[in-house]
């Protein structure tokens, strides 16, 4: 899937809503600084994140998405890569994450999640960073808080809501 059109059809930011993607993998980490694993499902709970991950608590990162697209523009690069190497916590397909804006919520399998950020800046020790000379988390990647608690497993859908939708 290429451009802003998702799983189903769509106009990108401006028209984001209805847009749909899907998760490839669901992934977490113990320890921060350190690349995620996958696991079967996320357990997400308000004013927390996910249990279990280094990143859950109060904060406004509490969930961290990935597209696969972006990854395999790294992969070209001649990288094996699985989920979780850009401590993503969810890797998605059919949606250009980066292009919606701040404040959009999206519907991940039974949960809700807020977009909280768009990129981040990356670490200095950034292992794929000083193979390559890029990462794709800092402009691709989005941060979420959890607005509806929750399972999120491979396979579910991510849609985006649209304004004044029942959450």
């Amino acid at each position: 899937m290429q451009g802003s059109e998702g799983l189903h059809g769509g106009v990108g930011p401006q028209g984001s809503e209805g847009l749909v993607g899907r998760v490839l993998a669901t992934s977490v980490s113990e320890h921060k600084g350190t690349r995620k694993h996958t696991v079967d499902a996320l357990e997400l709970r308000v004013g927390v994140g996910i249990v279990g991950d280094a990143h859950a608590g109060a904060w406004h990162r509490q969930v961290s998405l990935l597209p696969n697209e972006s990854v395999d523009r790294m992969r070209e690069r001649g990288l094996e890569l699985a989920a979780g190497d850009f401590a993503e916590n969810i890797l998605t397909e059919g949606l250009v994450l980066r292009e919606l804006p701040v404040g959009s919520v999206l519907a991940v399998g039974e949960c809700r999640l807020v977009v909280t950020q768009i990129g981040k800046k990356c670490h200095n020790d950034c292992e794929i960073r000083r193979i390559t000379g890029m990462c794709v988390m800092p402009t691709d990647g989005i941060f979420c808080v959890v607005a509806r608690g929750g399972s999120v497993r491979a396979g579910d859908v991510v849609r985006v809501m649209g304004e004044g939708e029942l959450a």
